[in-house]
């Protein structure tokens, strides 16, 4: 190989320089506590003594012996199995509403991506009031129909329908990519159909899906890896409760980790999270070759 001339060497100590911020910011705060992680899942550790080497143990706990684990991973794909879809179709019908070039569209927009930029904490307490049942929004507003409302995050039959109602409120930032992928549809194609006599839902079966496939990959990847790791709302809004019936996956790793001071089993519970993750995106990437298509063609 030619030697680098200076010029490519001071390129290269430069890119170097430029990206150290991330690699270090990686090293430490990603790569290094996923390793710590990996090994304190083959120990006993309560973050007070020594860890101590059990091995296997710990996933034998979670699979075999630990009934909540299998409640809380049931409540969590329970979760990603409505909520997931529910916001894909939500976002994909807006985007094509505000897709119209019509007077005041951008403000429509601009309106409906607000509230996916919240903050969480904030959004949780002001759904909290909402599904108050004596004085919340909803309820008040059943109540005008002659409708009693449920009990929602108090009632255990409502508490986990509530929070997968409750993903709506984060379907403005979808919207912004459905949006986006619309943008890229060329007119011509629907010009095509039109001309073919294909009615409006044709075209969307046969023209606007098939061009957003990319799309509605990156959206559901996304999606189930999003939903498969919620914490917050259990954690803040229902502790898990009532009876458990909110009790996600991650609530039930924090609670080991923190409440329980039982570090090296909720270690092991979350690297098994990492694994369910992983094999549901693999999964996913692989059928891709049978319905993405980029740019007109079936990869």
């Amino acid at each position: 190989m030619l030697a680098k001339t200076n010029s490519e060497k001071k390129e290269a100590i430069t890119f170097y320089v430029l990206i150290s911020p991330w690699l270090i910011h990686f090293f430490l705060f990603a790569l290094g506590p996923m390793l710590a992680s990996l090994y304190f899942g083959f120990t006993k550790w309560d973050m007070l003594n020594p860890p101590e080497w059990i091995g296997l143990d710990n996933f034998k706990f979670a699979l075999f012996e630990d009934p909540l684990f299998w409640k809380s991973l049931r409540i969590t794909v329970t979760y990603a199995i409505f909520s997931v879809p529910l916001t894909l179709i939500f976002g994909l019908a807006l985007a094509m509403l505000l897709n119209k070039a019509v007077r005041g569209v951008s403000i429509f927009r601009t309106l409906f991506y607000l509230p996916s930029q919240l903050s969480g904490v904030a959004v949780m307490i002001l759904w909290m009031f909402i599904y108050n049942p004596q004085i919340g929004l909803l309820n008040t507003i059943l109540s005008y129909f002659g409708i009693e409302g449920p009990g929602w995050i108090f009632d255990p039959n409502w508490s986990l329908p509530s929070l997968i109602l409750m993903s709506l409120w984060e379907v403005g930032g979808g919207m912004i990519i459905w949006l986006a992928g619309l943008k890229g549809i060329p007119d011509s194609l629907y010009e095509a159909a039109e001309l073919d006599g294909a009615s409006p839902w044709r075209q969307f079966c046969n023209v606007t899906l098939p061009m957003l496939s990319p799309t509605i990959f990156f959206t559901l990847v996304m999606g189930i890896i999003s939903a498969l790791q919620k914490f917050g709302e259990a954690f803040v809004m229902t502790k898990g409760g009532p009876l458990n019936s909110t009790r996600l996956y991650n609530f039930h790793l924090y609670d080991y980790a923190f409440s329980r001071m039982e570090m090296g089993y909720a270690s092991a519970l979350a690297w098994l999270l990492f694994v369910i993750i992983m094999a549901l995106t693999l999964i996913v990437f692989k059928s891709s070759a049978s319905w993405v298509h980029y740019d007109g063609e079936r990869k």
